[in-house]
């Protein structure tokens, strides 16, 4: 660790368990024919309930139905994270086969200062993945603002440690080359509970908002009674994590602006988020060319899913304002405040 720098952890719980399956919303649409682990067209929809309909899930189908182009299309998303699996780079490094045609735009590595940030982990190409990934190419599983760009920012090494210097760093960064949405799928954790202790953080996110960003971060996994640093900052979209079942996550700290499927554990019954993505185990073994199925589980993947819904919100020619697009996204949520990606991006006001 460099020293009078501060660490940060990001707050990760892999599960074992496969997600439940969920049900399609009806959609005026072709579903996406990505075949998911069952092989056959569509089956994706079987793997990832938390694009199922609403209130378990955030309603995809509705959502990619309400979009007049490819959802997200135009829109940039910073993935502040370990890295992401986009592009080839000699023997070790290749590109995620799901995201081959998924659109990326120039980003930066913080950790090792250089303009290529790769992902040594797996968990910024599982989270860019929800986000991002390519539907309907008859591979893998689907992301839900596809039409994106995806900006990767590397500020978390490959044990997801990073510093407050880099993050604020990446936020600036980021936004200055134009990032209209900027994702921090990490925490600091339970010590750190005020701006005062970062403050170079607080100061990123408060730029970002005047320059015209919303900035999306996880609650944390602590169990608390409120959101960790930094989605507890002024001017930031705090995401807790709700389960297959609908409820809160047993691990989600409390007290998030919004809630978005994240899996968990839940009166017993545990589930996560599929994705096809980096495997974590070939990684740590220092091998970033093996991908595969992989579940994670936490408020770094509903975070993902609120910064995916937040382009589609954009992309669809509302007040692209920070402000004006959390609230519509808060405003369109269920009932028990469970992101509703379908509503948000219908026109007019929210009926929920």
């Amino acid at each position: 660790m460099r020293h009078g720098r501060q660490a940060i952890f990001v707050a990760l719980a892999l599960a074992g368990a496969l997600a439940v399956s969920g049900q399609l919303a009806t959609a005026a649409f072709a579903i996406p024919n990505d075949p998911g682990q069952g092989g056959v067209a569509g089956g994706w929809a079987s793997d990832q309930w938390n694009f199922g309909a609403a209130p378990i899930g955030l309603d995809a189908a509705d959502a990619w139905s309400n979009s007049a182009a490819r959802p997200g299309a135009g829109v940039v998303i910073a993935v502040l994270d370990s890295g992401v699996a986009y592009r080839d780079k000699g023997a070790r490094f290749a590109r995620d086969p799901d995201l081959s045609a998924s659109t990326f735009v120039q980003g930066h590595d913080f950790v090792d200062g250089d303009r290529v940030a790769l992902d040594e982990n797996g968990h910024g190409t599982h989270v860019a993945s929800t986000i991002a990934q390519r539907t309907n190419n008859g591979k893998g599983e689907t992301g839900l603002a596809y039409g994106a760009s995806i900006m990767p920012v590397r500020v978390l090494d490959a044990d997801k440690k990073g510093h407050a210097s880099d993050i604020a760093a990446g936020i600036r960064w980021a936004v200055k080359h134009g990032a209209d949405v900027v994702n921090l799928s990490l925490d600091f954790g339970p010590h750190v509970t005020a701006c005062a202790q970062i403050p170079t953080v607080c100061k990123a996110t408060r730029f970002a908002a005047r320059r015209g960003a919303l900035v999306v971060a996880a609650a944390g996994n602590d169990g608390g009674s409120t959101p960790a640093m930094p989605a507890a900052a002024p001017h930031v979209l705090s995401v807790a994590a709700s389960t297959a079942t609908g409820c809160l996550a047993a691990s989600s700290n409390r007290g998030a602006t919004i809630v978005a499927p994240g899996g968990g554990t839940c009166s017993g019954q545990t589930s996560s988020i599929l994705q096809f993505s980096m495997k974590p185990a070939a990684a740590a073994a220092g091998d970033y060319t093996k991908f595969g199925f992989v579940s994670m589980s936490g408020t770094s993947q509903s975070a993902a899913e609120v910064s995916a819904a937040a382009a589609l919100v954009i992309a669809s020619g509302g007040d692209p304002a920070p402000k004006a697009v959390a609230d519509r996204l808060v405003a369109c949520a269920s009932g028990a405040g469970i992101l509703d990606a379908g509503a948000a991006t219908a026109p007019g006001p929210c009926m929920n």
